[in-house]
């Protein structure tokens, strides 16, 4: 056990040509070394787990390497290929700046920079992580790095270029290394499982590379914990068990009962799924890939950008083909919206259980589904009517004559969605219009309500001020009743009409029932605008002109009220 190797440090690539990903950088560093035409100064930035250290390494032992290749690949026999193999180089130093980050490390890198190499041409320094030095730390690089010995050349790796300093970054060559595409992590899976002997299948490779999110490193390392759980014959679904990862199986599942409308299924799936101990909102999640893939296999030209196995592929054409893009559409904006709504929800399970049931009904055929129970019908119908007719007749008299009130089911025996939903516009709409119009004359019905919509904007008292004490006329043009309040000045009538207009008007006819109303908005002329006392000797005087008593008082004292 003592000579085991992770994975990621037995295969990690000695060369140029075994780089995984990193094609372009590979080629260009490649012909900078056969033209001699080397910087003083690299940057390698990107994601974690892309090589940028290994390149780094690969580079260094490249330039100083005595016997290069065809290609300009390392021999791996000469004194520096054998003393980096071996970890003895004298001209190759490596500093992790995460834990040598102060300005007395980077002194005493300076120092060991003036010290030539004793073998090869070149000193290269690797300073990983080099975002993580303080900002005295890099003051204190940036003359050797602008003027560097002959023999010293510096390559910088980070993760985050954006806290480079630019007068850091305009002195490197900077080369920016991309995510591993899926594919590219599968080949070399692929090829290591062979070598150690392991049987794994497609699935399998493109589920730990697509939990790897673009790192090589994170996906060997999943390769081993898969390994040390499954042994030396890998399956899918103890892949999935290990890795906590919802099986594409579900998914396909669920789209089944939304397209035939079978909500009742797709709620005891998503109880079986959080049964397994998955988490709600990563469920939401995987379901709203499935459509992202859905859509993709159902448009053409698409196929590159579904990463998976030629065996998913065709599941996903299949039940693809049965799906409309007005279903995935619509299907698609129900659940990111549930992913939006997920924290803010008080009860998050019933928050998703209501999601399924509007993707079950996307297709409309669980409205199809009988509501109200046809067999006992004929049992409830004959007993009870005929002995309370007669006691309750009187009452109901007056609401006979109504048509709003109707109930009679327009279907016969079983009643669907549609038609309960018609029979309540025609129960709610009319009633209260009517009550009112025969109560109220219009005009006053009007301006009963304009009080009322000033009550609803209590959260704004700017604009519940302007509705309350702003006089309104009334007026008719064309049949559409015309209702106009005032403003004091010029800026509130264009607020209003810019941003609150709309909505006034749209709340002022639902109060009404009726849509032929309109809202205009007008500036009271200045001489009928009510002169308001501000200053303390326009206050007594306004006080003295409306009571007698104060001005009597005033005379009688001898007050001076300016």
């Amino acid at each position: 056990m003592s000579d085991y190797i992770v994975s990621a440090r037995k295969y990690r690539p000695d060369s140029f040509e075994s780089l995984i990903g990193q094609d372009t950088i590979a080629r260009t560093l490649s012909n900078s070394i056969r033209r001699g035409q080397l910087a003083h100064a690299y940057l390698f930035c990107g994601p974690r787990g892309v090589g940028k250290t290994t390149t780094a390494r690969i580079f260094a032992k490249m330039i100083n390497c005595a016997h290069p290749g065809p290609e300009m690949e390392p021999c791996g026999e000469c004194e520096s290929c054998v003393s980096f193999q071996e970890g003895r180089s004298y001209c190759i130093h490596e500093l992790d700046a995460a834990s040598n980050n102060s300005v007395e490390d980077i002194k005493t890198l300076m120092e060991q920079v003036q010290v030539p190499p004793q073998v090869g041409k070149y000193s290269v320094y690797i300073i990983d992580e080099v975002h993580m030095l303080s900002q005295s730390a890099f003051n204190a690089f940036l003359k050797t790095l602008e003027e560097p010995p002959a023999h010293a050349i510096f390559i910088l790796a980070t993760t985050e270029k954006h806290k480079i300093l630019p007068t850091i970054l305009s002195r490197c060559q900077t080369y920016d290394f991309n995510r591993i595409s899926i594919p590219d992590m599968v080949k070399n899976l692929r090829g290591i499982a062979q070598k150690e002997g392991i049987t794994i299948d497609d699935e399998s490779l493109h589920e730990i590379a697509s939990k790897a999110d673009g790192a090589m490193r994170d996906a060997l390392t999943i390769f081993d914990q898969t390994v040390a759980f499954c042994g030396t014959t890998v399956k899918y679904e103890d892949v999935i068990r290990n890795l906590g990862v919802l099986d594409y199986k579900y998914c396909f599942q669920l789209v089944e009962n939304f397209l035939t409308g079978n909500y009742a299924q797709a709620f005891l799936t998503f109880d079986e799924i959080l049964a397994k101990g998955f988490n709600a909102l990563h469920f939401v999640g995987s379901l709203s890939s499935h459509l992202r893939n859905l859509v993709v296999a159902k448009t053409g030209g698409l196929e590159p950008l579904l990463e998976l196995p030629d065996s998913l592929k065709k599941l996903y054409q299949e039940q693809a083909s049965r799906c409309s893009h007005q279903f995935l559409y619509e299907a698609l904006g129900i659940t990111t919206a549930c992913e939006t709504g997920y924290k803010a929800a008080v009860n998050p399970r019933l928050h998703i259980e209501f999601t399924l049931m509007r993707l079950s009904y996307l297709m409309g055929k669980p409205s199809d589904k009988p509501v109200v129970a046809t067999a006992p019908a004929p049992e409830v119908k004959p007993a009870p009517v005929p002995e309370v007719k007669p006691e309750v007749k009187p009452e109901p008299a007056p609401q006979a004559e109504a048509p709003v009130r109707r109930r009679t089911p327009k279907t016969g025996s079983a009643l669907s969605m549609s038609a309960l939903m018609e029979e309540k516009k025609e129960e709610e709409a009319p009633v209260e219009t009517v009550a009112e119009s025969k109560a109220l004359p219009e005009d006053e019905v009007v301006r009963l309500k304009w009080k009322e919509l000033a009550g609803q904007y209590s959260s704004k008292p700017r604009l519940q001020s302007m509705l309350q004490s702003g006089n309104i006329q009334l007026s008719e043009e064309n049949g559409t009743k015309l209702v106009e309040f005032f403003v004091t000045n010029e800026a509130q009538k264009q607020w209003v009409e810019e941003k609150m207009l709309r909505e006034l008007e749209n709340k002022l006819r639902e109060l009404v029932t009726c849509t032929k109303v309109n809202v205009l908005v007008s500036v009271t002329p200045m001489e009928e605008i009510e002169k308001v006392p501000y200053m303390p000797e326009e206050k007594a005087k306004d006080l003295m002109e409306k009571n007698p008593e104060v001005r009597a008082f005033v005379a009688d004292m001898g007050l001076d009220t300016k």
